[in-house]
């Protein structure tokens, strides 16, 4: 009996240590996907070399610890180190009067570097390439799925089909023949609310891709208040959770880029225009640029990563505000006197004058040449019409309409809009001229009062949105349930306050 329970207990004992040891292999795992970062230069692993591993999660690479060795060997301690100890007598205390150390673990916490300020190691590559060709979407694939999202814009999702596909395919062969195949940076053009965020939104979820959205009201030169230009990088970083190589291959769409256009007759220092387009060369064209991790500004306490912009795509948007009267301008010097001349107003009440722009109208505008020379692909998007509008409207997968009839149809009620009202609800939005953004605005006004009330009478069936009740001389269509009119006095509240 004695000699079954000593293997007994040596078992458990074996299963115990083998227990402890795939716990501790499991956390081993899960920080082996992030490098060690110096606990005083703050630089990963990957650049300072090997680290010295000291408790409570602390590294500090080769060169920190040396140059600490160094400082100290600087003073005499003998002196120090033969001072009796001080204290109650029993001999406890300390060799070194008018000294106190350090914890380092109040300095660095049991938890060691967040998450979001880790970086991630770079997986070990055999040299084959990670994006296959095969399973890169063709242009008009890519054109179908934006179909199915974006309304209009045929030559714009045309364009920016065209210009990803190739992109990628870039990235994933890197060179053929020797021939190195340049960037396709894009700049859009299109008034506001013509979709233009909408379209790189969608585009960036179809192909799986890291995407930061910066605005470039915010970017300033270096050394003045403000985000720096490489915090557009830093954002991409944080987007791909702080893995190098994803963000290498991901998407960075800068928007209000008419922004940092020159400013015109003043003296002052551009500090947030044409310096920001100088200092942003580098980026579009391919740079290494060490950006922090986790923080949009460098200092001494944030880690620091080598990011390589060379595969990322970027895309530049803006309204360009006033860019029309410099198309105009120029169009104009043709006009003369005579049987052919043309008039001077011939092309004010022409629509997409935004489709004429030139790389010299740009210029004009106040972008120097070496930043539009960066971004080779420039196309312009539609204003948007009125059967634009009633078109996104209901057509589009996440369409506005559909949105609410999924909310009223969780309350098991039919939402329906005529055709009249959908109209109507257009040609408001048309008024505003805020473009798409303006139908939401609009819809939302309607349906206040709709929302309110329906929840409040779970005999109604189904709501109907007229076109007088839009223009506000009606109100909308209700249905009650078959068999349930047991509270006609209801419907009239909610006809009555749904009117105006």
């Amino acid at each position: 009996m004695s000699d079954d329970r000593y293997h007994d207990t040596e078992e458990e004992n074996t299963q115990d240590a083998k227990g402890k040891e795939s716990e501790t292999n499991d956390q081993n795992e899960s920080h082996s996907d992030y490098e060690d970062v110096c606990f005083i230069c703050r630089r990963p692993e990957s650049k300072a070399g090997k680290m010295f591993r000291l408790p409570n999660h602390i590294c500090v690479c080769d060169d920190c610890m040396h140059k600490t060795m160094d400082a100290v060997s600087q003073f005499d301690y003998q002196g120090l180190l033969n001072q009796p100890p001080t204290g109650d007598g029993d001999g406890n205390g300390n060799g070194f009067p008018n000294i106190s150390f350090v914890n380092l673990a109040d300095l660095q916490g049991d938890g060691g570097i967040p998450n979001k300020q880790k970086i991630k190691k770079k997986k070990k590559s055999d040299g084959a390439a990670e994006i296959d060709i095969k399973n890169i979407l063709p242009p008009h694939k890519i054109k179908a799925k934006l179909d199915e999202y974006v309304v209009g814009q045929e030559h714009a999702k045309k364009v920016m089909s065209v210009a990803v596909y190739n992109h990628y395919k870039r990235v994933a062969t890197g060179t053929m023949d020797e021939i190195e195949i340049e960037k396709s940076n894009m700049l859009m053009i299109g008034p506001t609310g013509c979709g233009k965020t909408y379209l790189v939104k969608t585009l960036a979820r179809l192909l799986d891709v890291p995407l930061a959205i910066a605005d470039a009201t915010s970017l300033t030169e270096a050394g003045y208040i403000g985000d720096d230009i490489e915090s557009v990088v830093s954002k991409l970083l944080a987007a791909a959770e702080n893995d190098v190589e994803r963000a290498e291959r991901g998407i960075i769409f800068i928007d209000e880029i008419d922004k940092i256009a020159k400013k015109r007759n003043t003296n002052s220092r551009d500090v947030s225009g044409e310096s920001v387009q100088q200092g942003m060369l580098k980026l579009l064209e391919g740079a290494e640029v060490e950006v922090p991790v986790g923080a949009n500004s460098k200092n001494a306490m944030v880690p620091l990563a080598t990011v390589n912009t060379r595969n990322i795509l970027f895309i530049c948007g803006g309204a360009f505000p006033d860019l029309e009267e410099i198309i105009k301008q120029r169009l104009n010097k043709r006009t003369s006197i005579g049987y052919t001349a043309e008039l001077k107003d011939k092309y004010d009440k022409e629509k997409n004058i935004l489709s004429r722009v030139t790389v010299e109208d740009i210029k004009k505008f106040g972008m120097i040449p070496e930043f539009i020379g960066r971004l080779p692909i420039i196309f312009t998007l539609e204003g948007l019409s009125k059967e634009m509008m009633v078109k996104i409207l209901e057509e589009p997968k996440n369409a506005i309409l559909k949105q609410y009839q999924k909310l009223l149809e969780l309350d098991e009620v039919k939402l329906e809009f005529e055709q009249g009202a959908l109209e109507a609800i257009a040609e408001k939005a048309m008024e505003k001229d805020t473009g798409a953004r303006a139908l939401r605005a609009i819809i939302e006004e309607f349906m206040l009062d709709i929302m309110y009330e329906v929840p409040k009478d779970e005999n109604i069936g189904r709501v109907t949105i007229t076109r007088a009740y839009i223009e506000g001389t009606g109100g909308p269509i209700i249905d009650i349930r078959s068999n349930s009119l047991e509270h006609p006095d209801r419907l009239n509240v909610i006809e009555s306050s749904a009117a105006r």
